[in-house]
């Protein structure tokens, strides 16, 4: 049988999502906590890796096993042997033919922004930071001319794996709440940093230090040397993927509505 797990978990403890040496990435803690529960190895696929001390509201992972248990045991069961920091939200027997990865049609990451002439305390680890005062018309602006289908070489990390920079961005939003900034990002997929890579643009625009129309030309350069460095992972967190209704998944854990 196949199953498809939420998993809700915070980064700053962890090497990222993916399975490493260390053991001390979140899929190593998972996999051990579902082996200790079904007394056998489970391997998981996810649908997104996220990397070292970046947040996840919603992974989802599926794995396949003999194992016959209820839902509700699979979240409490697994729980049982999961650090404090990571938790499996809901359990969903899927079909076969669902795949975490290959299934989902989009995915969904916020950024959660202080600003503050003050550096974070009781959120550090989980918001950035800027002491500057940010210009919503200037970001918003600038967030635009990223909307649709575009080659984000520019915002791709050196490292990253993808077969091909071009990707389709969906939407951008930006918000605030008292000192807080949200932004939302939702694409078809994402290169690895670029989140990460386009928030220090939209910082460097917000602040002043470019005007809005820098966002045109960092992303017609395809160069990473072209746009801003690479932000902060604190504030970042992966809200989940996006999956076609006929697979009944949820789309949201209720720490959505947690962040600010």
């Amino acid at each position: 049988m196949r199953w498809a797990l939420g998993i809700s978990y915070l980064g700053q403890a962890y090497d990222g999502w993916q399975s490493q040496p260390s053991g001390r990435t979140v899929q190593d803690h998972l996999e051990a906590a579902l082996a200790r529960f079904a007394d056998r190895p489970v391997s998981t696929v996810c649908a997104g890796r996220t990397d070292a001390g970046v947040h996840g509201l919603m992974q989802v992972v599926h794995f396949d096993t003999e194992v016959r248990r209820e839902p509700f045991s699979w979240v409490r069961g697994t729980n049982a042997f999961l650090p404090p920091d990571i938790a499996v939200q809901w359990a969903q027997p899927v079909p076969d033919a669902f795949h975490s990865r290959a299934s989902a049609v989009a995915r969904r990451y916020a950024y959660v922004l202080l600003e503050s002439p003050v550096r974070p305390a009781v959120e550090a680890g989980r918001a950035g930071w800027v002491f500057r005062p940010l210009d919503a018309v200037a970001m918003r602006t600038a967030a635009d001319k990223l909307l649709g289908t575009h080659d984000f070489t520019s915002f791709r990390a050196s490292a990253c794996q993808a077969r091909s920079p071009v990707k389709t961005m969906r939407r951008i939003g930006i918000s605030r709440r008292g000192a807080y900034w949200r932004f939302e990002f939702e694409a078809d997929a994402f290169l690895h940093h670029m989140i990460r890579n386009v928030m220090g643009c939209l910082v460097a625009i917000g602040s002043g230090q470019q005007p809005a129309a820098w966002m045109d030309e960092v992303l017609a350069a395809r160069s990473r040397d072209a746009a801003a460095p690479t932000f902060a992972p604190d504030g970042l967190y992966f809200l989940g993927p996006v999956y076609e209704d006929h697979w009944g998944l949820p789309d949201r854990t209720p720490a959505y509505d947690w962040l600010p």
